[in-house]
């Protein structure tokens, strides 16, 4: 049993304040913290006077313990503002601006049995609000052990929401579901909002850090609860001591740009905690992987095995040739034959299959000036990952392979761990338990693999990942994820990817955090030749619109080099930014952006449609005053459209722009854009 005490240990109270509010530092936005008639606590959210979140619950549920959720009153208030910048070592853009006003309001319960204090710490930006928890320390010894939140979001408008099931087999793959707010059952975080208003709002969590992820379910009307993802220890989530829950967010925005455009959840993340990171370039790679995807290879051993020593020098040779740093190999080492998946008892993540010569292998790819990246599938098997962690770590960190990539694959439920405390690491032959994805064991493991990796110089990119939610500010080793439906399941069935499904990423999973999603599919083709619901201009507006400081060009090599082109641009546009900006949008249908390289002045525009065709007049008022620019133009042809083997039809265009002109451009079904504006002299 858990007590929080307040300042005194009797049951006497200060004298009850009022309501507890704070804005924005434009004024805008208000939060207003307070008690209803029987002590539950709530917030309620105000923009310009209009009520976006009515009043909206706070409070706890535990294992152990009697709930938080009434008799309580406000017994104490503070208020501070901050405005600050700081640097992105990498990232959609250089500088991040942080500027809010802060409430930091304490709340005590009034019955006999209890005087526990709520503490909730409140951040108002301009672009939104976030808060959380904060949790002094228990009586010594004991447990913080929460069966749920009770915290909810009250949605005050009626209004379109996109959003993918949580609490389901596959993760977070999935396509996203267009509904009225109503028609939203439990979900994944984000979830974007659209109010008949024009209002936008995303609603997210910021730095999840041992705790279980949230989940938003739909308790009645435009009612949501968070809901956390379980635990096979009951109690969702264990604490010892004192600690901060995530903090949970909602995006404010007038428009669909200032929701894309917001740094809100990197603003609620402490900054570095690993120092010079500078061992960390942006960069774009190749890889021994879409083989696997499209069925052509394997990853396990047999006449078929994609990864052998003399397929990986071939594609060191194409990497090295075309400036490409990186080149991707899964299914080098022992553990992929027979069922891996939700299995991964027999990976080992530091032996070679006898066909791949590791060290061969990684020598070649240092002596073409290329870098390998690593993969560590794990088959949602923790427990062996685990034990083997830190010696799997060594041996890429010691060869030169500074990025790796890491998987999950388990069904939702599936993940392996041991039984053991939830804080402590798996050791070998520990029993088995099972776990969700995005559970807190398994936001602890994250860190775990992090923190190891960043030891050796080396970067994460986990596919079956648990959600982004700003950590990249504090371990910038953490450079991409999946957590989405990938540009893999566009080889698995035609058109199985729709083509409103990339441009609606943008607006949901992209506010999390940057995306592996492994563009550059040339061919526009899959497993058997099925097609993909793209056009050939597409794929290079992908580079535009799915932001990552780890870029793919998915394809095979040789359909890479059947279009030079458009090899040419996937080569020269840069994974890294000073700036970016949404020029065009709206949620789900297009997405056009422009971003400013960080390592020179050049410019690069582009993005992705969905299935309308539609006409765009885009201005280049984003361009330095009095500067003259070349522009070449990759976009689509007259007769281009995701549904014809026209798919391939691409136009180019060369031309001279300023600041203050404009361009008329068509985006076919399924179309993309791609430009790169270059300073002239």
């Amino acid at each position: 049993m858990r007590l929080l005490l307040a300042a005194a240990s009797s049951l006497a109270l200060a004298t009850p304040l009022t309501a507890a509010e704070v804005s924005s530092p434009d004024g805008r936005i208000t939060v207003e913290v307070d008690v209803d008639g029987d002590g539950v606590p709530f917030y309620r959210v105000e923009r310009d006077g209009k009520e976006l979140i009515a009043e909206s619950d706070l409070g706890f549920l535990f294992t152990d313990e009697e709930p938080m959720r009434r008799n309580f009153v406000v017994t104490g208030e503070s208020m501070t503002g901050s405005e600050s910048t700081w640097e992105q070592p990498w990232g959609e853009r250089r500088f991040v601006r942080d500027r809010h006003n802060e409430l930091f309001v304490t709340l005590q319960e009034t019955r006999e049995t209890s005087n526990r204090v709520l503490s909730v710490r409140m951040r108002v930006f301009d672009d939104g609000i976030g808060f959380r928890y904060e949790f002094a320390a228990p009586e010594e010894g004991s447990t913080t052990n929460i069966a749920d939140e009770l915290t909810e979001f009250v949605i005050a408008g009626e209004g379109t929401a996109w959003w993918i099931n949580a609490g389901a087999f596959n993760r977070y793959e999935y396509i996203y579901q267009e509904t009225p707010i109503t028609g939203v059952s439990t979900a994944h975080t984000p979830m974007t909002v659209r109010l008949e208003d024009g209002t936008h709002l995303s609603f997210h969590e910021a730095a999840l850090v041992d705790y279980s992820g949230m989940w938003l379910k739909r308790i009645e009307g435009q009612r949501f609860r968070a809901t956390l993802a379980p635990s096979s220890r009951g109690a969702k989530v264990v604490r010892k001591g004192a600690f901060t829950t995530p903090w949970r967010t909602i995006r404010i925005s007038d428009d669909a740009a200032g929701l894309v455009e917001s740094d809100l959840e990197l603003n609620l993340n402490e900054p570095n905690k690993l120092g010079d990171v500078s061992w960390f370039t942006p960069n774009k790679y190749i890889g021994i992987w879409w083989g696997m995807i499209s069925n052509r290879w394997t990853w396990a051993q047999g006449p078929r095995h994609g990864a052998t020593t003399e397929r990986a020098k071939e594609y060191i040779d194409f990497a090295a040739e075309h400036g490409f740093r990186g080149v991707l190999i899964e299914g080098w080492n022992v553990g992929w034959d027979g069922n891996w998946f939700g299995n991964g008892r027999d990976y080992s993540f530091t032996e070679a299959y006898p066909d791949f010569n590791f060290k061969e292998v990684t020598d070649y790819a240092r002596e073409m000036g290329v870098h390998i990246v690593g993969h560590h599938e794990t088959g949602g098997n923790i427990n062996v990952y685990e034990a083997q962690l830190a010696d799997a770590m060594k041996l890429y960190g010691e060869s030169g392979v500074d990025v790796v990539k890491t998987g999950y694959v388990a069904d939702a439920g599936g993940i392996i761990s041991c039984n053991a405390d939830i804080s402590d690491p798996c050791e070998p032959d520990g029993g088995e338990v099972f776990e969700w994805h995005d559970g807190q064991r398994m936001v602890q493991h994250h860190l775990r693999v992090l923190e190891e990796a960043a030891k050796n110089r080396v970067a994460v990119n986990p596919h079956e990942p648990v959600k982004a939610t700003g950590l990249r500010r504090t371990y910038p080793n953490w450079v991409a994820r999946e957590g989405a439906r990938g540009q893999e399941y566009n080889a698995w069935g035609p058109f199985n990817n729709g083509p409103e499904h990339d441009p609606t990423l943008v607006y949901t999973r992209m506010l999390s955090g940057p995306m592996d999603y492994t563009p550059g599919v040339l061919s526009l083709k899959g497993d058997n030749d099925v097609p993909i619901a793209s056009t050939l201009a597409k794929q290079l507006g992908l580079y535009l619109a799915i932001y990552s400081p780890i870029q793919m060009a998915a394809d095979f090599i040789e359909s890479l080099e059947q279009y030079p082109r458009e090899l040419e641009f996937i080569k020269m546009v840069p994974a890294d930014w000073a700036e970016s900006k949404l020029i065009a949008g709206e949620v789900a249908d297009y997405a056009i952006f422009a971003r400013k390289d960080r390592n020179s002045e050049d410019w690069y525009v582009g993005g992705i449609n969905d299935a309308t065709e539609r006409t765009l007049t885009l201005d280049f008022d984003f361009l330095e005053e009095g500067q003259s620019y070349t522009a070449r133009v990759w976009k689509d042809g007259p007769e281009a459209t995701y549904l014809t083997e026209k798919r391939h039809d691409i136009a180019y265009d060369t031309l001279t722009v300023r600041k203050g002109d404009s361009y008329t451009v068509r985006l076919a079904p399924g179309g993309g854009l791609a430009m790169q504006l270059k300073p002239k002299d």
